[in-house]
């Protein structure tokens, strides 16, 4: 309960900061925050914690897993929209459809996840994180994601945009260079400075997630957002959680795992809903909302597991 209050203080209190520096500082700084730490900060920090990180192991589960989680996550929702269609005789707009699904599906692993699995869990387990989201939460969000949203959205425009982002991600890509020169011995002091670089970087993506916040004012449709945060934050987590000790995995592997398919909705759902025109409304509220819910579920899930 310390670690997590501890750890609670320094991530609200950086979202916070966020908050009050979104209202204050120019409105482009956040933009360029954004780009620096996409195409700079990430990747290296993929790499600082990628050459602390343990692999051994059967870590190609985690993609796995999250493909699992996702598609269970879409089943779920596509089922409650079919409920509503039978008991209410009432149907949202297809746009909604589109976001509900999305945000039950797809979750911040990134941004959010990576800072919550290091305090909790810590850098000998985040390849795990790392993989359950670049090789899992990725392609979901811009893949199953983008054909979704091409199909309940009211255009069908930008696919090789989409294309572009899974291929042109410099996460994946530091990734995948963080592989390739884990076996590569660096001098003490550079080692540091990828270390101390990696921890600023995952404070600064707070602060940014705290200016984004500052910018979204939507709340006025709590009712749909509360059926698809119930998927993505308690069904889709307790279902295949408990599932795993049958699959072999258990201790601080099953952990990371079930704390990653626990995180609110991504901010990708966000970029997909303006790029095909779904529900922005909808998704902008999910995500806020399911950034509050998840400081009271996230322990849930550690206590229950």
């Amino acid at each position: 309960m310390i670690i997590i209050l501890e750890l609670y203080f320094k991530l609200v209190g950086l979202v916070l900061l966020g908050l009050i520096l979104g209202r204050k500082l120019p409105d482009h700084f956040p933009l360029y925050l954004g780009k620096f730490l996409f195409w700079v900060g990430v990747p290296f920090s993929v790499v600082a914690f990628l050459r602390q990180a343990d692999l051994s192991g059967q870590i190609w589960i985690a993609p796995a897993i999250a493909h699992l989680a996702i598609l269970l996550g879409a089943f779920l929702a596509w089922l409650q929209i079919k409920s509503q269609v039978y008991f209410t005789k009432s149907s949202p707009e297809k746009s909604t459809q589109g976001s509900l699904i999305l945000t039950a599906m797809v979750g911040n692993t990134g941004y959010f996840g990576y800072p919550i699995i290091l305090a909790m869990v810590g850098k000998e387990y985040f390849a795990w994180a790392l993989f359950y989201d670049l090789l899992g939460s990725l392609f979901g969000a811009y893949g199953l994601g983008a054909i979704l949203a091409a199909k309940f959205g009211r255009t069908v425009e930008h696919h090789v945009n989409i294309v572009q982002v899974i291929l042109i991600n410099p996460a994946l890509w530091g990734f995948g260079f963080g592989l390739l020169f884990r076996p590569v011995a660096l001098p003490s002091v550079v080692e540091f400075c990828l270390d101390k670089l990696a921890w600023s970087v995952v404070a600064l993506t707070l602060i940014l997630m705290g200016m984004r916040l500052s910018e979204l004012n939507s709340w006025h449709k709590l009712p749909q957002v509360a059926s698809s945060l119930v998927i993505k934050m308690l069904l889709v987590p307790l279902i295949l959680g408990s599932m795993l000790p049958l699959l072999g995995i258990t201790g601080e592997v099953a952990k990371v795992l079930i704390l990653q398919m626990a995180m609110p909705p991504a901010f990708a759902t966000l970029i997909i809903a303006e790029t095909f025109n779904l529900d922005r409304d909808l998704t902008v509220t999910a995500i806020a909302l399911g950034m509050i819910v998840s400081l009271v579920t996230l322990p849930l899930w550690l206590w229950l597991f």
